[in-house]
Formats: C-alpha cells, sequence, structure tokens
C-alpha cells in the first residue's frame, strides 16, 4: 500500500527519475528504527527524503516498515515483510513505482552524507542516456544506485534477505556507468552508537 503527501517532491513527468529511500529496519544494534534518528536535528528518513528531492528526484517513495511515521514530502510504501531483510523493501519500493517513470535511483536512510549533488550527477549520466549508474567511493560501488525500468525486473529477482542491488551491478557492471562522488559525499552509514556519533559530528562540522 503506497501512502502520503506529495509535498514538495515535484510531479511526475516523461522520462522522470524516480527517488526510492530504503527505511524500513529496525535498527537492531542500534536499538530503535533508523528512520526515526535525528541528525543535525533532523529525522534520517526526513534527509533522505529532502537529498532526494533536491537532487531531481520526482516522485519520492519511502519503504517504511519497523516505524510507520508520516514523511512529507514523499509516498510512503509500508513493507510487512521488512524483518527478512532490506530485499524485501527493494521489491516493495520497485513494485510501488508509477508506470510514468523512466528510472529509479535508490538510496539508503543510514546514509545521510549522501548529497543532492551526488543524486544530481547520477540523474546527469542518466540524461545522457546511461542506464544504470552507482556512485563510487575511492573506486568503490556503493550507493545511491540509478536502475532504468528495463532493470527493475532483474533487480527485484534478486532482491532476497539482505541482498539488494549489489549482485546486479557486479553481474552486469558492464551496463553500469560509475559515477565518482568523493568530492561531494561519503557512504559513512550509521550502524552503531558510534556511528551515530562520528556521523553526527560530520555533519554538525559542516
Amino acid at each position: 500500500m503506497v501512502t502520503g503527501d506529495t509535498g514538495n517532491a515535484g510531479s511526475e513527468r516523461a522520462g522522470a527519475v524516480a527517488g526510492l529511500l530504503l527505511a524500513a529496519g529496525s535498527g537492531s544494534r542500534l536499538g530503535r528504527p533508523k528512520a526515526l534518528v535525528e541528525v543535525g536535528g533532523e529525522r534520517l528518513v526526513d534527509r533522505g527524503v529532502r537529498t532526494l528531492a533536491a537532487g531531481g528526484c520526482a516522485p519520492v517513495l519511502v519503504v517504511l516498515g519497523a516505524a510507520d511515521t508520516s514523511v512529507r514530502g514523499a509516498l510512503t510504501v509500508l513493507n510487512p515483510d521488512w524483518a527478512t531483510g532490506m530485499g524485501s523493501s527493494v521489491r516493495a519500493g520497485i513494485d510501488a513505482l508509477p508506470d510514468t517513470v523512466d528510472a529509479v535511483l535508490v538510496a539508503l536512510a543510514d546514509q545521510p552524507l549522501v548529497t543532492p549533488e551526488a543524486v544530481r550527477r547520477l540523474l546527469r549520466v542518466h540524461a545522457q542516456g546511461a542506464r544504470a549508474a552507482v556512485a563510487t567511493y575511492a573506486g568503490n560501488p556503493r550507493n545511491p544506485v540509478l536502475l532504468g525500468r528495463e532493470h527493475w525486473s532483474t533487480v527485484h529477482a534478486i532482491a532476497v534477505r539482505d541482498v539488494g542491488a549489489r549482485p546486479f551491478l557486479r553481474t552486469y557492471s558492464h551496463l553500469v556507468t560509475t559515477v565518482e562522488c568523493d568530492d561531494v559525499a561519503s557512504p559513512e552509514d550509521i550502524d552503531t552508537t558510534e556511528d551515530l556519533v562520528r556521523v553526527s559530528g560530520m555533519i554538525d562540522g559542516h
């Protein structure tokens, strides 16, 4: 089921790239759902939605599970199978994408140092013809990941348990455009309290 208020997420348009934020986990190592954790005075889910919208994604969808909360500026997709791992959230998000979009840019709520400029870089290579793209840091592919519509069914089929798009990126690397983002973003994620303290300090220091 898809619910929510798109707010300032933007209207759908021909050739549009939707933003898909995965935020369904319980944050077992943190002791609370990551979507609700605050960094820089903002919930991770809100920061992720804002980043995707500011980067040019429209519409923006967010997959929720352990925490069912309202999210301004996004359509919310409830994943009842969130406890089985990230793969179920990838599948739920793909299933909810509107027919009008040409591609989707997938990001994770627990990576708050991904920036709108990183999103814009992936959207630019898509506009230039790339049908799959991934942000890289020190040469390593991480997130976000952009997938053209023709790749959705393949990713949907392999997204199980805690597996997302990574096997697709490896198997079809010849189809994937890599986009360096070291200078504008970081893939640092928040899994533990120590991570939260470190990443919050990096955000507050900007």
